[in-house]
C-alpha cells in the first residue's frame, strides 16, 4: 500500500518505508528530526519545475502532465519499479513538505505508483 504523508507529521509504525520525495530538505526540520529510508531525488520534480508550479493551483493539472513525463526517465522508471514491487508487499509512505494536501507532487507521484502497483498485479 502506498501512502502520503507530510514530513512534519509524526512517524508511525503503520508508515512501512518512509521516502523523502521532496528535492530540498524541509524547512524548519533538522536532520535529525526526520526517520527515512530513503531519498531518491529521481523521482523528486525537478527545480525548474517546482519553481514554474509554485504550488499554484491554477497550474496543478499542467505540473502534473510535465511531473509524469520527468517520470518516465531511465532512473525514474527503476525507482518507480522498486517503490511498487515493494509496496506490493509493506506499506510505502511519501513523505512531502508542501502545505496542500490535495495539490502537490506527491499526490502525483502516489498515482503513478498505485497504476504501476495495479498493471503488475494484473501480470502475475
Amino acid at each position: 500500500m502506498i501512502k502520503i504523508k507530510r514530513v512534519y507529521e509524526a512517524q508511525d509504525k503503520s508508515d512501512g518505508y518512509r521516502v523523502l520525495v521532496d528535492r530540498l530538505w524541509p524547512r524548519g526540520m533538522k536532520k535529525t528530526e526526520l526517520s527515512f529510508d530513503e531519498w531518491p531525488k529521481e523521482i523528486c520534480p525537478s527545480s525548474e519545475l517546482r519553481k514554474t508550479f509554485a504550488h499554484d493551483p491554477a497550474k496543478f493539472s499542467e505540473f502534473k502532465e510535465d511531473y509524469k513525463k520527468e517520470l518516465k526517465s531511465e532512473e525514474a522508471k527503476k525507482e518507480i519499479e522498486f517503490l511498487a514491487k515493494l509496496a506490493s508487499k509493506r506499506n510505502v509512505t511519501l513523505l512531502y513538505a508542501a502545505h496542500d494536501e490535495k495539490i502537490n507532487h506527491a499526490v502525483v507521484l502516489k498515482e503513478v505508483l498505485d497504476h504501476k502497483s495495479k498493471t503488475r498485479s494484473k501480470a502475475t
